[in-house]
């Protein structure tokens, strides 16, 4: 029998990005299509309305408490991935991002408008809003799809679940009056169940009623049990992980990063072609207003908030441009950040360029011009831009932490440090500059890091057992669904 999934997602790359997990909600379902029935639901935004045609209305979501009743629409993309919007003009057709308004502030109703989404997927995953499909398993993914496993127990279905933590930072955290709101049981608010510290946490919902964890690298699992790491939610975690009920399976990357064969480069390029490569660098010196160097260009792209050791480059931006270096950052995030990035290119504007926004072929175009990626995170559960750094042949410098841990190989793809300090970071800008020293040494790792794959298939088949193992756990409910 071909297993049923139901991906529960907030964002697509196709339709809504944000982050990295609308990478993931793109690749892997799709990763997953040739050996199961995989079908994504997310909410019908603004933009996701205004792209998507010949929606199909299959079904509709009556009201609970406080979530106004709502339609599920159906498509399909043109490579053949079944996408279920749901439609609630009120709810989610607004201006902003999924998750905040135009201002960057979290949408006040948010409770309801991500359990309309959770409510809604149980109901599809039990058959009950489109007449035609049932799922098997359920794939929920971060907190604003947390409460899918809750809502299925509460309505006392045994379909079973896997939550995805993408980053335990994000919670879901609101009132105690979101319960009686989201249509939640009284009983629910207790240390074993929804309460976080007297709020409600939706995450923490997830971690508790799905049939299993998983999160995006087998490091971050290992560290999330851990109070470093563990945002106040470790001991859940540690119980889920002595139980084998928390995975670590890594992302990976689509292969339209491939730098021979990438449409957005001004000059696509192989290993070994750095005459061609160069001409990456010189087209993103223009672009950036910086003067023609012939030292190190080091990248920033990534959300600029305190995780992602911001105040760290920040720090080390005037030794690295006083020993010939300059740097390229794009992204967006706090405001601080923002204002202290456009000061110091404002203090060396021929040195170091900043672009206040995100567009996915700037990325690829920094990637591929220029010669390290700075991530100094101070966590990174999985990691997407050290990937993509290296298949593009720059040399990512990442604290020894979560993902990066697990993909970039010190002194072969890249550099890892210790810990995320100032002294420690700026051990590994020294290699790198020893690195750029000497082309031999730089060209033999360019080369070893864009031999460096990172491609679905291999978590896609982790995932594919572990969908497995966890169905297999519900024998008769597979039977009654066949």
């Amino acid at each position: 029998m071909t297993l049923r999934v139901l991906f529960v997602t907030s964002e697509i790359d196709d339709l809504v990005r944000v982050g990295g997990l609308a990478a993931v909600s793109a690749a892997l379902p799709r990763a997953l299509l040739p050996w199961a029935d995989v079908r994504v639901v997310l909410p019908g935004y603004r933009d996701v309305m205004a792209q998507l045609k010949d929606i199909e209305i299959v079904g509709e979501c009556p009201a609970l408490a406080e979530l106004p009743a709502c339609s599920l629409g159906r498509t399909t993309t043109s490579d053949g991935l079944p996408i279920y919007v749901l439609i609630s003009p009120t709810l989610y057709e607004r201006d902003g991002n999924p998750y905040c308004d135009a201002n960057g502030h979290d949408w006040s109703d948010n409770d309801v408008r991500f359990a309309r989404l959770a409510s809604a997927a149980a109901r599809l995953a039990m058959g009950k809003a489109d007449p035609g499909w049932r799922a098997d398993l359920v794939h929920a993914n971060d907190w604003p799809s947390a409460l899918t496993p809750a809502y299925l127990a509460w309505h006392g279905a045994r379909t079973p679940t896997i939550l995805t933590i993408h980053n335990l930072a994000y919670q879901g955290l609101f009132g105690r009056d979101t319960l009686r709101r989201i249509g939640a049981p009284a009983s629910a608010f207790t240390i074993e169940g929804v309460e976080f510290y007297g709020q409600v946490s939706f995450l923490k919902a997830g971690l508790i009623y799905a049939s299993h964890l998983t999160t995006v690298s087998a490091t971050y699992a290992r560290e999330i049990t851990t109070p470093a790491f563990g945002c106040g939610l470790e001991g859940v975690l540690r119980k889920r992980s002595a139980a084998k009920q928390l995975t670590g399976i890594i992302n990976g990357i689509d292969d339209t990063w491939d730098s021979q064969t990438c449409r957005e480069l001004p000059m696509p390029f192989g290993a070994g072609d750095w005459k061609s490569r160069r001409a990456n660098s010189a087209h993103v010196r223009r672009q950036f207003g910086l003067s023609q160097s012939g030292g190190p260009l080091f990248a920033l792209v990534a959300r600029l908030v305190h995780q992602k050791g911001i105040d760290l480059v920040l720090a080390a931006a005037e030794t690295i441009v006083a020993s010939g270096g300059q740097i390229v950052v794009m992204g967006r995030g706090e405001p601080q950040f923002e204002t202290a990035l456009r000061t110091a290119h404002a203090r060396r504007p021929e040195a170091i360029g900043v672009a206040i926004h995100f567009d996915d072929g700037d990325a690829r175009r920094i990637f591929a011009g220029s010669d390290f990626t700075l991530m100094p995170s101070r966590f990174e559960p999985c990691g997407l831009s050290q990937m993509y750094a290296q298949r593009f042949g720059s040399l990512p410098l990442g604290h020894r932490t979560g993902g990066l841990a697990e993909t970039i190989k010190d002194g072969t793809t890249g550099f890892l440090f210790s810990e995320p300090s100032p002294e420690s970071f700026m051990g590994a800008v020294c290699r790198a500059f020893g690195t750029f020293a000497s082309k031999q040494r730089l060209n033999r790792m360019r080369s070893q890091a864009m031999a460096q794959t990172f491609a679905w298939s291999t978590p896609a088949a982790a995932y594919r057992a572990l969908y497995g193992r966890v169905a297999a756990a519900m024998p008769l409910l597979l039977s009654a669904a066949a």
